[in-house]
């Protein structure tokens, strides 16, 4: 009887097997902290995931063509566009049918600004051949071949029938082939005109830049998180004040200050020209370009490089320095065998931040970069709100993001992520 009862399951006060118990209790223990950081996993699929995964989608998505004209999409199928030859009047008139009610519709002229980014005129040729093709009737006012061409000579150039029939497929590869100074055509990718070639120079040029910046923000974020960190503790409190003192004012007032002082009739050639360095007809030109750009996303980039560093230099005890300087060695030594390599966390964590921010900045370079000191970021911009391209902005976006995330896996390689903290 005693043995019957002990290699029975053991039960819990309740009466329930302790098994059962303790996994129904660890059961709510996981629903309970799943409800607690549920509003955080809610607001970073909305504002994160759901955007990114919007814009993979639409550098790819192009079905505008074949929701807009699918009678003709068919038809295109069946014509040659190798031939050198017209389409017949069946795709005509087929066009005719998708156009009326296109027009009805309001769709015609997106569909002309989609096929504009393509191949210039477009847009205009839609929209001004709708207020003709509108008043047509596809039953009974065929043929509509010698029609469509005499309302606008566009409908009978062979290459408006080519642009069309290339871009008319649901998914395509066209906004990142534009996105690398390329194009897709019925022969296949093409490079641009040379006179349209400025993304992959754009490319380049961020990145350098970024990497410069990053590189200025280390030289003289060092010293300076290195004084702090040195220094008692009530008066680097009251210096670290004066580092986040800019983030009290405004970006755009910050950058628009420094546009100030940078032009050349600014704050700092006058202070040049009045202490005699600098003659007055050989002003500095440090505005609209590339170093007026570093300047000013440097000071306001300096913060977030001096921060990481000055938290990972707080942490080194004075005691390893001491220690060093007791055995013989030099103040340099000290520093660069001891003092430094304990510091590199705080670098790694400060330059992943700073180039990051830098590669995707586009305020302050629209406005003290000119023509020569834009980023990629200020292109993308272009493209969201003034032509409208999002397909090109989002492609663009996603090449930036893809970058980031190279740069990022060659770092965890060489340095090491685990290598990174912010103290």
């Amino acid at each position: 009887m005693t043995d019957a009862t002990q290699s029975g399951p053991m039960l819990a006060a309740d009466g329930t097997p302790l098994k059962k118990s303790l996994a129904r209790s660890l059961r709510r223990r996981k629903l309970r902290a799943l409800a607690l950081i549920a509003p955080l996993l809610l607001f970073v699929l909305l504002s994160f995931v759901i955007p990114i995964v919007s814009m993979l989608f639409r550098s790819v998505e192009n079905g505008i063509v074949a929701d807009t004209l699918p009678l003709t999409v068919v038809e295109l199928k069946n014509w040659d566009a190798e031939s050198g030859e017209l389409p017949d009047e069946a795709l005509y008139a087929a066009f005719t049918k998708d156009m009326v009610v296109a027009i009805d519709e309001k769709t015609h002229t997106r569909l002309g600004s989609r096929l504009n980014y393509e191949q210039t005129g477009m847009s205009s040729m839609f929209r001004r051949s709708g207020r003709q093709i509108k008043k047509l009737d596809p039953e009974t006012d065929g043929p509509f071949k010698d029609r469509l061409i005499d309302i606008h000579d566009g409908w009978g150039d062979v290459e408006t029938w080519r642009a069309i029939k290339t871009h008319a497929v649901p998914i395509t590869n066209g906004y990142f082939l534009n996105a690398i100074d390329m194009r897709r055509t019925p022969e296949g990718a093409q490079a641009q005109p040379e006179d349209k070639q400025i993304l992959i120079k754009l490319f380049g040029r961020t990145l350098m830049m970024s990497l410069i910046i990053t590189a200025s923000c280390i030289l003289l974020a060092y010293p300076v998180s290195y004084i702090l960190a040195t220094l008692p503790m009530r008066v680097s409190n009251l210096l670290m004040i004066l580092v986040l003192l800019p983030f009290w004012t405004s970006l755009l007032v910050r950058t628009s200050a420094w546009k100030v002082m940078l032009q050349q009739q600014g704050v700092i050639n006058e202070t040049l020209v009045w202490l005699g360095l600098v003659a007055d007809d050989a002003r500095l030109v440090i505005i609209n370009n590339q170093f007026g750009t570093i300047i000013a996303m440097t000071h306001i980039l300096l913060p977030f490089m001096i921060l990481p560093m000055y938290s990972v230099m707080q942490t080194i005890p004075e005691s390893y320095t001491r220690a060093a300087k007791s055995m013989g060695a030099t103040n340099w030594t000290t520093f660069w065998r001891i003092y430094f390599p304990q510091s590199i966390p705080g670098i790694g964590a400060g330059s992943i931040l700073v180039f990051i921010l830098a590669i995707g900045y586009y305020i302050t370079p629209e406005i003290v970069g000119g023509t020569k000191g834009v980023f990629i970021s200020n292109r993308i911009a272009y493209h969201i709100s003034s032509s409208l391209n999002w397909g090109l902005a989002a492609a663009l976006g996603t090449i930036l993001l893809a970058v980031v995330l190279l740069l990022y896996w060659c770092y965890d390689k060489i340095v090491g992520i685990d290598n990174v903290k912010l103290g």
